[in-house]
């Protein structure tokens, strides 16, 4: 059983649209980056959070972790806590590319020839980086998508799978990654691990 450690229907969709069979069991932890922290090993560590913290109550089953974080000049950009944030993200945001970046964990049993869990479980963790090329935005544009409610509960404030796809003229990179799980990655890792 592959069990998704997240609540975001956009993994979800990746997911269902991949053909990767997976339940959901949403992890909580706390989501801050912690100071002097890389980009990368913040969304590789927050992805081995998640997974980690589901798989405590779920040790026969394999766990899958993700986090996405947004970069701009060396800055994180998260989750908007309002939407005077996610103005402020979408003006740094405008004219320029930055890098998303998904973390992604996966946390399997280590079962014995019995059938016993051992108590360490095989960990896996590694990330994707994508390059993306915003269009300059308005005053108006930014205050017109924000108020849509689009950019609140997204990393960097936008969905490319949205109405910000209009202001994205370019990729460098795997599109999925930018909607919220690199399925390649992730395809490959269960592989690798016999998962599937």
């Amino acid at each position: 059983m592959i069990v998704l450690a997240s609540a975001s229907p956009r993994r979800q969709e990746l997911l269902r649209i991949a053909g990767i069979p997976f339940t959901v069991q949403p992890a909580d932890i706390d989501e801050s980056p912690l100071a002097d922290e890389s980009p990368r090993g913040c969304a590789e560590r927050l992805a081995r959070g998640k997974a980690l913290a589901v798989s405590q109550s779920r040790p026969r089953d394999c766990v899958l972790g993700a986090d996405t974080i947004v970069v701009v000049d060396d800055a994180i950009l998260g989750k908007p806590r309002d939407a005077d944030d996610a103005a402020r993200m979408l003006r740094m945001l405008s004219g320029r590319t930055h890098a998303v970046i998904t973390g992604v964990c996966l946390v399997s049993p280590v079962v014995s020839a019995q059938g016993s869990v051992a108590s360490e479980a095989d960990l896996v963790a590694a990330s994707e980086t994508t390059l993306v090329t915003f269009c300059e935005l308005s005053d108006d544009e930014i205050h017109d998508y924000v108020v849509t409610g689009e950019p609140m509960d997204k990393a960097g404030a936008y969905a490319i799978q949205g109405i910000a796809s209009r202001w994205i003229p370019r990729i460098e990179g795997d599109y999925s990654n930018v909607v919220g799980l690199p399925v390649a990655l992730v395809y490959r890792m269960l592989r690798e691990r016999g998962v599937l």
